[in-house]
């Protein structure tokens, strides 16, 4: 099991002390490659503080020019936002801009203001979805496809990624209806369980369901995204994990929105914390506890270690602790 980072590049701006996010970013890659963990994950969000990076695209081109061994990967890029020619084009420069060490998660959306924002109707969001995604894996493995509008001739990518066909896909999946389908296409996968489900035995049955259905012989991954702080200030970080969940609720993230409905106690940051989907402490009692999420069948855990304002020298001391302890425990047999 490979231990990544994910950032949602929350913002606090009424916070006088909040440094500029987008720089915390390309901090934090280069923190994740100092304690040697496999990669980062950027989010894109618009039109608010909860998430402050609309072109992940752009964010994964910076950190690879101060990175050198570290893979980048969106999570996601939201396809019925783009044109599908403008996203293909995008992250196959940055696949060739990072020596072929992109990841390349998309999904579909999720947040009512985005899709308001941007005047898509959420009722497309699932064809304009599959539509756009294969039109993008054309494009990468040098196909021709049509850019433009009826009666545009096709057109052929004049920068290819790396990484050929194209680079490994990930689809993040929050209803879980969704699961069988990403599956059968053969694409890795990505839940966020924070949001989505009550305890680790549901998230075992949902990576169990996924295997199931995953096409024989094929190679996709399961990777599942925690809160996490490794340091001797852990109530810090459990005030910044509120922090970070009260942002959720204002900004209409209606997965995190149904769970605090359905199941309150669950939902709440304490509640999150001993279902296992966040972990503060000592680098080597947090590496115990994350080695129980290889025995239910993940592949990669992302974790979540900027949220809820907190500080960037706290989150960089704290990535590069759990980063160094992770590699120095032994594996399990």
């Amino acid at each position: 099991m490979r231990l990544s980072a994910f950032t949602v590049a929350d913002a606090y701006p009424e916070d006088p002390r909040a440094p500029d996010r987008l720089l915390d970013v390309v901090r934090l890659a280069r923190a994740a490659e100092e304690g040697g963990l496999s990669a980062l994950w950027l989010a894109e969000h618009h039109f608010h503080p909860g998430g402050v990076s609309p072109s992940a695209a752009v964010m994964l081109a910076a950190c690879g020019s101060v990175t050198h061994r570290l893979r980048l990967g969106s999570m996601v890029s939201v396809l019925p936002f783009h044109r599908p020619i403008d996203v293909a084009e995008e992250f196959a420069t940055v696949d060739r801009l990072t020596g072929g060490r992109l990841n390349f998660g998309v999904g579909s959306g999720y947040i009512p203001l985005e899709f308001e924002g941007f005047g898509v109707d959420p009722a497309t969001k699932r064809g304009r979805f599959d539509d756009a995604l294969e039109i993008i894996l054309a494009a990468f493995d040098g196909q021709e496809v049509r850019a433009g509008g009826p009666g545009a001739p096709p057109v052929r990518l004049n920068v290819l990624p790396v990484q050929r066909p194209h680079p490994p896909i990930w689809v993040a999946v929050q209803r879980r209806e969704a699961i069988a389908h990403v599956a059968r296409q053969g694409h890795s996968i990505a839940l966020i369980p924070y949001a989505t489900v009550a305890d680790r035995t549901e998230l075992a049955d949902e990576i169990r369901e996924y295997r199931a259905h995953r096409p024989p012989g094929s190679s996709g991954e399961v990777a599942v995204a925690i809160h996490l702080y490794a340091g001797d200030r852990p109530e810090l970080a459990r005030e910044a994990f509120r922090r970070y969940l009260d942002s959720r609720l204002r900004t209409q993230s209606t997965f995190y929105q149904q769970k605090a409905a359905q199941h309150p106690a669950g939902s709440t940051p304490e509640g999150i914390e001993r279902s296992g989907f966040a972990a503060f402490g000592a680098p080597a009692a947090i590496v115990r506890e994350l080695r129980e999420f290889s025995a239910i069948g993940v592949d990669e855990l992302l974790g979540i270690f900027d949220f809820g304002g907190l500080p960037e020298p706290e989150v960089r001391r704290s990535v590069v602790a759990l980063g160094k302890a992770w590699s120095d425990a032994p594996a399990r047999p």
